[in-house]
């Protein structure tokens, strides 16, 4: 896995691909007024095939005990590494729902709900994806009551949704922090497999990404760590250092999923 592209995280053009959202449409009591949303125990199935999700800068500490924290693309974007194969999501089960005790990016739990740029009006507007499983017109939480207003549903969503941008911003700058200090650079994690014979073989290359580099951040001015300190960043920027021991895991998990996905084939056959 080389450095991915950068899926969108903060507010995307109306016009444009955003990560999950296949078919977004402004929030709208004309188109919308009869739609709500479906209870689902396990209504994750539409992030099965994304192996990384975009995270904000104050996710780092929760995100960290479970996933590598990467950086990735020219905006040096924050990502959750949730498989180390493109398409395969490790912690996202075949009915849908998410592995037990592991923390949801909210950018996965702000779905099927998004802030888009309507580049028209210049202002951000609340859209849904329409193509979402979860949506429909036998629903269980409206989106619109009998006077067309949102719902206290609509609007927990829609704060939810303006806390994410909140954030976006806030992460914006701590990495313009990061790249102003000049701290990043580029890393590879690789693991050694076995041969058949018992012996180690070659090593191999997982990922090629961007991450703080320790030796940089040794090299700073004793004000600049401070500052650092006082301002929260050095807790984020070690928090996504030691998430970075989470590649064994990850390496660990594709193995035992990929040994079983040979084991139950050769049953078939």
């Amino acid at each position: 896995m080389a450095i991915p592209p950068a899926p969108s995280m903060p507010a995307g053009t109306l016009a444009g691909n955003v990560l999950f959202y296949s078919k977004p449409e402004p929030l709208s009591k004309e188109a919308h007024s009869k739609l709500g949303l479906r209870r689902m125990d396990k209504p994750f199935s539409f992030a099965a095939s994304s192996h990384v999700v975009p995270l904000t800068v104050t996710e780092f500490p929760v995100a960290g005990i479970n996933y590598p924290i990467i950086f990735a693309g020219e905006r040096y974007q924050p990502l959750a590494v949730l498989g180390i194969a493109p398409g395969q999501n490790l912690f996202v089960k075949d009915d849908g729902g998410f592995e037990i005790g592991s923390y949801i990016p909210a950018y996965i739990r702000r779905y099927p709900f998004v802030l888009a740029a309507d580049q028209a009006r210049e202002q951000l507007v609340v859209c849904i994806d329409r193509d979402a499983k979860m949506l429909g017109e036998d629903y269980d939480l409206a989106f619109f009551n009998e006077k067309g207003e949102p719902t206290d549903y609509t609007n927990g969503c829609i704060q939810f949704c303006n806390d994410f941008e909140t954030e976006g911003r806030r992460t914006e700058s701590f990495i313009k922090l990061l790249r102003d200090l000049d701290l990043f650079e580029t890393k590879r994690s690789t693991y050694t497999p076995m041969n058949p014979d018992g012996t180690q073989g070659e090593p191999q290359t997982v990922a090629e990404y961007f991450a703080v580099s320790e030796e940089k951040l040794k090299a700073l001015p004793i004000e600049t760590v401070k500052d650092l300190l006082d301002n929260g960043a050095m807790a984020q920027i070690y928090a996504h250092l030691m998430s970075l021991g989470g590649w064994d895991r990850l390496i660990t998990l594709t193995m035992a999923r990929n040994a079983e996905a040979q084991a139950a084939a050769a049953s078939v056959n």
